[in-house]
């Protein structure tokens, strides 16, 4: 068995249903088999397209941001928008706010910013809400059982016209046994629909023509946006 995989059990192991402290472990044993060390090629090639009509100021949020990646790269590509990274973990923000620190963001202390925080408990005021909302491996790093409330938030928490941008991932990937897994939950691409129910429009659902390393043909680029 790899190494890789080896790393995916042990994260499955650490992660108890509902318990939003297991993350903590996860972090602190530094089991991440998910942290690829950069923003995925889809996400980059996605905001550099310009294919989305974003405000030129704007609110984007990435729930379980981990090390906060996308969090630093959004705010570089969109330099009118203020980011929002949430994780339970605080090693994991930690991580995050190093991260950040350590690169070149203008107006880094007024664009970027890090909460701990449930995101299943986390509330924003209407003039609040977000233009932008990304998940690459949060939709599948909670129990099937939480992902209709997932979607309840999601629409709680992007404004009408604001975008869901969702990295499908990882499409196909069962273990030995033909059973479900994941990192650490399965996932395909019709699983979002139900959760996020009515009053979403699919404007973009494609193969990503680039991806990570050991990503190829394992993920699809699904947008949403918020009518």
């Amino acid at each position: 068995m790899s190494d890789s995989n080896i790393e995916d059990r042990r994260t499955v192991q650490a992660i108890v249903n509902d318990d939003p402290n297991s993350w903590e472990t996860v972090w602190s044993q530094n089991l991440k088999p998910w942290d690829g060390g950069g923003v995925q090629p889809p996400l980059r090639d996605l905001i550099d397209s310009g294919q989305l009509d974003l405000p030129d100021n704007g609110q984007a949020l990435v729930p379980g941001c981990g090390t906060g990646y996308d969090v630093v790269f959004l705010a570089s590509a969109l330099r009118g928008f203020q980011v929002l990274g949430l994780d339970v973990s605080p090693t994991g923000l930690e991580a995050a706010r190093r991260y950040s620190e350590s690169q070149a963001v203008e107006d880094h202390e007024k664009r970027v910013d890090f909460q701990a925080c449930d995101f299943f408990k986390f509330s924003v005021p209407d003039d609040k809400k977000f233009d932008l909302i990304y998940d690459h491996t949060f939709f599948v790093a909670i129990p099937p059982s939480m992902r209709l409330s997932w979607g309840k938030q999601m629409q709680n928490l992007v404004k009408p016209g604001g975008y869901l941008i969702t990295l499908v991932y990882p499409l196909g990937h069962r273990s030995e046994e033909d059973k479900p897994k994941g990192p650490p939950f399965y996932v395909e691409p019709e699983h979002y629909i139900e959760p996020l129910g009515n009053g979403w429009e699919k404007v973009i659902d494609e193969i990503p023509e680039r991806s990570s390393p050991n990503h190829e043909g394992k993920q699809r680029l699904v947008v949403w946006k918020r009518t």
